[in-house]
This record gives structure tokens, C-alpha cells and sequence, in this order.
């Protein structure tokens, strides 16, 4: 069994800062890509960033320039640094990896989200 587990967001005014941490534990072979995502309130859930073990990453392009998405393949984490924060960044961040786990001599890929941590951002 594989757990994701993220830091606490919290509130912060506008144009404020944030760093969001995610760590996975548990029966882990390796972890490939792991990424952000995010949902406001009535809204589906929307890639934030990703980032593969090798280092590459992806931002939605309202994000490009303010959030930077980086990982620890060592410890496992992920990590969301989160610059210039707008109030429409308010939303519950859920951290995403797709792992390689060990279940005795076998090998499964799952898909693993963490429970989810609340952004809000006031103006």
C-alpha cells in the first residue's frame, strides 16, 4: 500500500507566497511521473503541474510563470512552490503519483492521490 501525504495549505493574502510538500511511503519500487492538481469549489478537478523522475515538467499555462513544481526523488516528495498567489488560486491541491509498488514477488503500477490540502487566498 502506497500513501501520498501532503503538508497543510493554509490562507495567505494576494500576491503572497506558498510551498505545498507531498510524500509518498510505503511498499514503493519506484515513482514515476508525480504531479499537482487542484479544485475550486464547483469546478472539476485541473492539472496544476507534473513533474517526471527524470526531471521534466509541465504547467498549465495559467500557472507557467508563478508555480514552480520540483521533487526529491530521494525522499520521495514533491514539491509546489507557489508565487504571486491570486484569490481564483483558492482550491483544495491534491498531489498525484503514479507508482511502481511491490506486492510480494510482483510488481503493480498504481495511480495514487493524496487526501488533499486547502489554498485559500484572500484579496
Amino acid at each position: 500500500q502506497v500513501q501520498l501525504v501532503e503538508s497543510v495549505g493554509g490562507w495567505v493574502q494576494a500576491g503572497g507566497s506558498l510551498r505545498l510538500s507531498c510524500a509518498a511511503s510505503g511498499s514503493i519500487s519506484s515513482i514515476n511521473a508525480m504531479g499537482w492538481y487542484r479544485q475550486a469549489p464547483g469546478q472539476q478537478r485541473d492539472m496544476v503541474a507534473t513533474i517526471t523522475n527524470g526531471g521534466s515538467t509541465n504547467y498549465a499555462d495559467s500557472m507557467k510563470s508563478r508555480f514552480t513544481i520540483s521533487r526529491d526523488n530521494a525522499k520521495n516528495t514533491v514539491y509546489l512552490q507557489m508565487n504571486s498567489l491570486k484569490p481564483e488560486d483558492t482550491a483544495v491541491y491534491y498531489c498525484n503519483a503514479g507508482v511502481l509498488v511491490t506486492s510480494g514477488p510482483n510488481i503493480r503500477y498504481r495511480e495514487v492521490w493524496g487526501q488533499g490540502t486547502l489554498v485559500t487566498v484572500s484579496s
